[in-house]
């Protein structure tokens, strides 16, 4: 199982059907022709009454030779990113039609007047230096991948992971402590990548923040969810983010559990709960600079009294770090 803490759910698609008629100035309650209407307004509205599923629009323009993730569609209706590259504009000039829209309407709203609202997004070759080329997570994310979680930094991360007796994880605690790097940062990202869930038992429960989307993504065994501060920060403001995932019952064995971080944090806690009545033979602890590289650090981790094994690195530079066990 893995995770990424500086990167949706229901989308709010109903699936009734393609039946109903939308023109350019037919969107209830919005008129696509208002100086003040975004693209991701026009384009969540147009899906909306329209009652097609993200993956229903994404297997339509497949049938077309576009090829577009429902993960992508996702953060355009959201306003996480904007189509920018040429098969993302293709899907656009489709989409048109497809929504009942007249010709141009989607496109007029990306012109360079309209503002984004993005923060400036991280160099991707930095990024990559972690992840690698065309990673889980950047399929995952889609377009909004340079973008992700560009206006935090996280400072301190606390994860417990909790096993049960079928030798599956069953759920993963993260508290992490964010600083704002620019003005306005509203919201943190996150993606779970988990072993083999059944696709109606993953939820996501927030304590410390508010839950503002989530979304499974089968194809990629993947958990994402934006979670609200609640308020804007300042720079340098800071935010406590606690959430749970829960995990429904499996028949997989998790190995291993890992964490990928692309910038330097204070503190790195890893706390691993094995249920009293399957415990592995042996635990180790790994990091890894990158995703596909080998692994520079390695030595056991004994586990103490209540079937528990944790990691806490004295240094921690971006990287791979997670434990590993084996059974008997």
């Amino acid at each position: 199982m893995t995770n990424d803490l500086f990167a949706s759910g229901p989308n709010g698609l109903d699936g009734r059907g393609d039946h109903h008629d939308l023109s350019s100035a037919g969107l209830r309650g919005l008129d696509p022709r208002d100086p003040e209407a975004t693209f991701a307004d026009v384009l969540r509205r147009a899906l909306r009454q329209r009652g097609l599923s993200l993956e229903r629009i994404c297997d339509r323009l497949h049938a077309q030779g576009i090829s577009v993730s429902p993960a992508t569609l996702s953060h355009w209706q959201r306003g996480r990113s904007q189509p920018e590259r040429p098969q993302s504009l293709r899907a656009i000039d489709a989409l048109e039609p497809m929504l009942g829209l007249l010709p141009g309407t989607l496109r007029s709203l990306l012109g360079p007047h309209r503002p984004r609202g993005r923060a400036l997004p991280h160099d991707p070759a930095a990024v990559r230096g972690v992840y690698g080329e065309r990673s889980d997570l950047e399929q995952a994310l889609g377009e909004a991948f340079p973008y992700f979680n560009s206006d935090t930094q996280a400072l301190v991360t606390h994860e417990t992971v909790t096993l049960d007796e079928h030798r599956a994880i069953r759920e993963i605690t993260v508290t992490t402590v964010l600083r704002a790097v620019r003005d306005g940062a509203r919201q943190l990202t996150v993606v779970h990548f988990l072993d083999a869930p059944p696709d109606d038992a993953v939820d996501v429960v927030v304590r410390s923040g508010e839950l503002a989307d989530r979304r499974f993504l089968p194809e990629l065994r993947s958990v994402l969810a934006d979670i609200s501060f609640g308020r804007p920060l300042a720079r340098n403001d800071t935010a406590v983010v606690e959430y749970t995932v829960h995990v429904g019952p499996s028949l997989t064995t998790s190995y291993c559990h890992e964490r990928r971080i692309r910038e330097s944090l204070r503190t790195y806690l890893l706390h691993v709960r094995f249920h009293p009545l399957a415990t592995p033979a042996s635990c180790h602890y790994f990091y890894r600079e990158r995703l596909d590289g080998e692994a520079r650090q390695r030595h056991r981790v004994l586990l103490d009294t209540s079937h528990t094994a944790h990691l806490l690195p004295a240094k921690c530079p971006p990287g791979v770090y997670g434990l590993e066990w084996q059974w008997d």
